[in-house]
């Protein structure tokens, strides 16, 4: 008889689980306590495999051999104890899918940065000639990749979440890009919790295998002082130490490590601020250390644009230029987009807030925001920070955000949806808030047109 395998959550990881299940001649069952979209549910009734929704049977599922756990269910919840209490495993969908896995695999965390430099990372491997899937936190499941038959390497992007239930998972190459206070509430709001739940990407490692992470991360950079590695370890940063693989010198990056020792001007480079050229470094290490070539860094530099929802230029309305920033899911993010903004901005932010402290904006807010729409169900945080210092609007209609946004800018001003905050309050997560965002804005200006 197949091992039965229950898994729980029936969003894109859990459905990817269950394809690769499937694939690989287990029984799967889908149990999702929420409801599970109508193009999932096709996918599971396509591919034979049972599912429900709105509850979690405990008669099916603690007769499980194994369960894999979606990265958005969390170990306080009700359903996690019962299961821990009948002894089944207990294992998240990238373990599962890893567990098929030969090829080698480059994995990337952080707080910010992640899936640009994931991105990147595909964009250089493909450059390089291989065939590489890239997927993971990023959009695509793991386990959908493998279901779908072997690659010849795998970039990765990997969240906290994810990273929280693995057992065996060892990436060929490791990257910790940084560490920021994010989803301090599913870590009983510690950061070292959390920075832990990220550090587990080098746990399983051997000699052969790599770890890259940024040396001007404070965090990050204590934790490896204090660790004794079995991989390679590599660091980069922005000034040139002796520890450092890639830094930056004289208006460009360095590489030198291994038999590797060149510079890219930053002119050359597509990409461009301060957090980019770190996930340049990052990208170009880790790539390198996975067979590309320094050809293969320089191309996909000159030509990389960041992915969509990541300091997107939508259009421009009356001079008003209209940017989706939505996957800045917390103030680490939208303070680097703040920073980039050389003109008055009217900022959209909002969501579902992960105890964050927007201290840290509080300078920039002041001198760069002129009006605050607040787009989410429960706006306090937002309005407790800024609404003395400034006009703040609150909504739950991206629609009605956008137009506001519209009506309070004036020619040169930039409209920034930039949310600091998860988006399931309103939206299913941050790329349909982004689409939402630019739906509404060419909406906008379709009616402007038409006037």
């Amino acid at each position: 008889m197949s091992q039965r395998i229950v898994i729980l959550g029936g969003r894109e990881s859990g459905v990817g689980a269950a394809l690769l299940a499937i694939a690989k001649g287990y029984q799967a069952f889908v149990s999702d306590f929420g409801q599970i979209i109508p193009a999932y549910k096709k996918e599971l009734n396509e591919a034979a495999v049972s599912w429900e929704e709105g509850q979690h049977s405990l008669d099916e599922i603690l007769q499980a051999n194994t369960v894999v756990k979606s990265p958005g269910i969390p170990e306080k919840a009700p359903i996690i104890a019962l299961i821990r209490k009948k002894g089944i495993p207990l294992i998240s969908e990238i373990e599962f899918a890893s567990q098929f896995i030969e090829q080698p695999i480059l994995a990337i965390t952080g707080s910010n940065g992640k899936t640009t430099t994931t991105d990147l990372c595909g964009r250089i491997m493909q450059t390089a000639g291989n065939n590489t899937a890239v997927g993971g936190n990023i959009g695509i499941a793991l386990a959908r990749l493998m279901a779908k038959g072997a690659h010849e390497n795998y970039v990765v992007e990997l969240s906290s979440f994810q990273l929280d239930d693995i057992i065996k998972f060892r990436p060929k190459v490791a990257v910790l890009l940084n560490l920021t206070p994010d989803h301090l509430d599913r870590y009983e709001y510690s950061i070292d919790a959390y920075g832990e739940a990220k550090f587990n990407i080098t746990k399983n490692q051997l000699a052969g295998d790599s770890f890259i992470y940024c040396s001007d991360d404070l965090w990050t950079a204590q934790r490896v002082a204090k660790h004794e590695f079995s991989a390679n370890v590599y660091a980069f940063g922005q000034n040139k130490s002796s520890e450092k693989a890639a830094w930056m010198e004289a208006d460009s990056l360095c590489f030198q490590f291994d038999n590797y020792d060149f510079s890219i001007p930053l002119s050359d480079i597509r990409l461009k601020g301060i957090h980019n050229y770190y996930n340049a470094m990052a990208a170009g290490i880790s790539c390198l250390l996975m067979g590309a070539q320094e050809k293969d860094l320089r191309e996909s530099l000159a030509t990389y644009a960041a992915p969509q929802h990541r300091m997107e230029e939508v259009t421009e309305i009356d001079e008003v230029l209209f940017i989706n920033d939505s996957k800045a899911t917390n103030v680490v993010s939208v303070k680097y987009a703040l920073q980039a903004m050389d003109r008055p901005v009217v900022w959209i932010a909002g969501g579902t807030d992960k105890g964050n402290d927007y201290s840290e904006l509080e300078t920039l807010v002041k001198e760069k925001v002129k009006t605050i729409i607040c787009l989410g169900i429960d706006n306090s945080p937002l309005l407790q920070a800024f609404s003395d210092e400034k006009e703040c609007r609150e909504t739950q209609s991206m629609e009605q955000a956008v137009a506001w946004s519209k009506s309070t800018a004036s020619q040169g001003d930039v409209v920034l949806l930039s949310p600091a905050c998860a988006s399931f309050d309103l939206f299913k997560n941050y790329e349909d808030r982004g689409q939402q965002f630019i739906d509404a804005v060419y909406q906008l200006n379709q009616k402007n047109t038409a006037v």
